[in-house]
């Protein structure tokens, strides 16, 4: 029996990664983007080989969505040059930015940049995949926990990843049919290099996070890479629709 394929978006650092690494550990070969940092990606595929599983790496622009009929041609050439496969089992959608800014001073230039990266991206990348998912396959977004809890300075971010929760539900409604399960998973704070770090980098950031959260600490990338390959799994087949916050309990 064939090993089952995902593709993630972001794929060349942070949760990206560890999300491939963990899926890769449950069996999944990987299909990854990188926005620019091409050694990266490849020092993953390298460790992805190592590891027993297949793996390659495609450039993409998730803000450009000009270029995603493009990607999915690659993607398809990809699929069956190096897989043997025309199709894909998971998708997930991780590639994205943060910015943070008072609502007040927040750009029209920042908005803009942070719609297409964080909406408009994987809205109209998921369409042009569709034809490359499997029947019975998985599609992940991904938000967070500031759709929940309000923090200053997330104002545009946070309404991006509140706009990707509700496309998540009529994904799920619409794509039910093909048994195309559809979830969204919302971490909480994660100490990587996301942000420029300030979670991880900066200690009363780290220790004000840490005695806001439930299970006291502040998430590390395993965390959320786990919870992305638990969706990923068959043990996850009849969750579609639904909001995870992997969080440990931030801000009850």
């Amino acid at each position: 029996m064939s090993r089952k394929i995902a593709l993630i978006t972001g794929a060349s650092r942070g949760l990206g990664k560890n999300a491939a690494l963990h899926l890769a550990k449950q069996g999944f070969d990987i299909i990854g983007t990188y926005h620019s940092k091409a050694g990266e990606a490849q020092t993953l595929v390298s460790t992805l080989q190592q590891s027993g599983a297949r793996a390659a790496m495609l450039q993409l622009d998730v803000g450009d969505s000009a270029s995603f009929a493009a990607f999915a041609s690659r993607l398809r050439d990809t699929l069956e040059n190096d897989f043997g496969r025309n199709s894909l089992d998971v998708l997930v959608n991780n590639a994205g930015i943060g910015i943070n800014v008072p609502f007040a001073e927040t750009s029209e230039a920042q908005f803009d940049q942070l719609l297409n990266i964080q909406l408009k991206g994987p809205f109209f990348l998921t369409q042009h995949l569709l034809p490359l998912l499997a029947d019975g396959g998985r599609i992940i977004n991904i938000s967070t926990g500031l759709t929940r809890f309000a923090l200053p300075g997330y104002a545009a971010y946070a309404a991006m990843k509140g706009a990707m929760e509700v496309l998540t539900r009529y994904q799920a409604k619409e794509l039910g049919a093909r048994g195309i399960r559809v979830n969204i998973l919302a971490p909480g704070a994660i100490e990587t290099d996301f942000g420029g770090g300030v979670v991880r980098d900066n200690e009363g950031v780290n220790a004000f996070i840490a005695g806001n959260t439930a299970l006291g600490r502040v998430g590390l990338p395993d965390d959320i890479g786990a919870a992305i390959a638990v969706l990923a799994s068959e043990g996850a087949g009849w969750v579609t629709g639904q909001r995870l916050e992997v969080s440990g309990g931030m801000f009850l």
